[in-house]
């Protein structure tokens, strides 16, 4: 399916462009596009980092012991909550008393996944996590990290030795098992919040098309024929700015608590 190209990456490719092809050049690379040199993907994760950066700085001016505000308070339960899937309670609940020292790690995947699923329910603006990139380069990351506090926690040779399993006789079987197993990993985390975003988008334009036929045609018999068709067209975004809205959350939620259980397995002490 063939991306729209929204304003704003027009924009900013106007303005930033030129020094992202002389980048390029100097770097060999070849971009997709001459006109579009930053594909609109990056210029909506650009979108989601200035809008988290910003938020975090108007929240921090205002925290507050005494008198917490309402976005201090949505930051709070965000983190910790009574239903315990906060980042913090999902980290406790994996990874014990050393929950603490991932929560800026998984915090900033998790807040950088749910702002970049919640960009593409507004007007004018796209997920960035609807291009399998967006998602990869979130996996890759909590790859890298998770795999990081194993060898970090139990050094080289006792974070190999967990994929060997315990039965020493059948460490020949269980090392490339456990290996192909935890790589998967990578592909799992990328597929599960791409495919849900890119699925999201692409059943609304779906839906939107096949109601939007109807309504021109029935403009073109008479007016008011054509306005009770339309209403279907005119409604229809409401609700699938909600189911939108659901899939984004559900999937924050499961990019938060995959990384929470892959750092607890990987730092566990019943190795």
């Amino acid at each position: 399916m063939e991306e729209h190209v929204l304003g704003i990456t027009k924009l900013v490719n106007h303005l930033l462009g030129p020094l992202a092809l002389w980048l390029f050049h100097i770097l060999h690379i070849t971009p997709e596009s001459q006109e579009l040199p930053i594909p609109q993907h990056v210029v909506m994760g650009m979108v989601v980092l200035l809008i988290g950066t910003l938020v975090a700085l108007f929240l921090r001016a205002r925290l507050s012991v005494e008198k917490p505000g309402a976005m201090q308070q949505v930051a709070e339960m965000l983190l910790t909550n009574p239903l315990g899937v906060g980042i913090r309670d999902l980290l406790e609940e994996n990874t014990g008393h050393d929950a603490p020292q991932f929560i800026a790690f998984v915090g900033t995947i998790s807040i950088f996944v749910l702002l970049s699923n919640l960009l593409g329910a507004f007007p004018f603006f796209a997920s960035p996590t609807g291009n399998v990139s967006v998602p990869l380069a979130c996996a890759v990351l909590t790859f890298l990290y998770f795999n990081w506090q194993g060898i970090r926690h139990h050094g080289v040779g006792g974070y190999l030795k967990h994929f060997a399993g315990p039965v020493w006789w059948l460490s020949p079987l269980i090392f490339p098992v456990e290996i192909i197993s935890t790589t998967a990993r990578l592909l799992s985390l990328t597929v599960r919040l791409w495919a849900n975003i890119f699925a999201s988008d692409m059943i609304y334009a779906i839906f939107l098309s096949l109601l939007a036929g109807p309504a021109l045609w029935g403009w073109s018999k008479t007016p008011v024929l054509g306005v009770i068709l339309g209403v279907f067209p005119a409604v229809l975004p409401l609700a699938f700015i909600g189911l939108h809205i659901f899939v984004s959350i559900i999937q924050a939620y499961v990019f938060t608590i995959l990384p929470s259980v892959y750092i607890g397995m990987a730092t566990a002490e019943e190795h």
